[in-house]
């Protein structure tokens, strides 16, 4: 078996840690410690993010995508391959080095799609992007951490609380969907998510699609009234 192979580290902010970035032939693999938070044989669940988001919004003309985090980009090349030509996709990504790295040492795997016309990135905390928008995204993907309980940085909670889903819910437009990638299912969360204002379904799925692998939870929460 061929060995892993480390490419490159990056220092994520506020003392969250290192990522690594390791191949071994055609595979890679981005760590913190020894939890694998991702991997390009499994993207089952990160796709199925963008897909039944899609579905809650297809009816609305010009939509507007907001996603956390970039990773290894199954969540963009899955939402650019239903979303209509006149959409926008707001990537936003706080770690340079992974904006990098797509462009780089993983072209293979994102074969291009950060150069789509509709994609733009913000290079900052999403929490800075949902924060200034107000009613100006018709979908927000979170796909940021291990999911609601913050693995890889603690101020990532902020997100998932009262006010960060009050933020979340201002920054959509009406009908809007909120969707949160979650390793785990996390019953505090969907209460908290029907208490902000949302019409909630916590989904099962699978980190490898209909082939199965890890079980994980995608939260849709839609905007409900106005």
């Amino acid at each position: 078996m061929l060995p892993w192979i480390q490419l490159d580290s990056a220092t994520i902010p506020d003392e969250g840690g290192e990522l690594r970035l390791k191949q071994r032939g055609s595979e890679f693999s981005i760590m913190l410690g020894t939890n694998e938070l991702m991997n390009s044989r499994l993207s089952g669940s990160e796709e199925a993010l963008a897909t039944l988001s899609f579905e809650r919004i297809k009816s609305h003309s010009k939509p507007k995508i907001l996603i956390g985090g970039l990773g290894m980009g199954f969540t963009l090349r899955a939402a650019l391959a239903i979303v209509p030509e006149d959409a926008g996709v707001v990537v936003a990504e706080l770690i340079p080095e992974v904006v990098a790295w797509a462009r780089g040492q993983m072209a293979e795997v994102f074969k291009g799609c950060l150069d789509d016309p509709r994609v733009s990135i913000h290079q900052g905390d999403v929490g800075e992007a949902i924060r200034a928008g107000k009613a100006d995204y018709d979908a927000i993907l979170l796909d940021v951490d291990n999911g609601p309980d913050g693995l890889t940085r603690k101020s990532n909670d902020r997100l998932y609380d009262h006010a960060g889903l009050k933020l979340a819910r201002e920054a959509l437009r009406a009908g809007g969907v909120l969707a949160v990638w979650s390793s785990g299912p996390d019953p505090s969360f969907t209460r908290r998510l029907k208490e902000s204002g949302f019409a909630v379904d916590a989904i099962n799925t699978r980190a490898n699609g209909k082939r199965g692998g890890a079980r994980h939870v995608i939260w849709l929460a839609v905007k409900a009234g106005r």
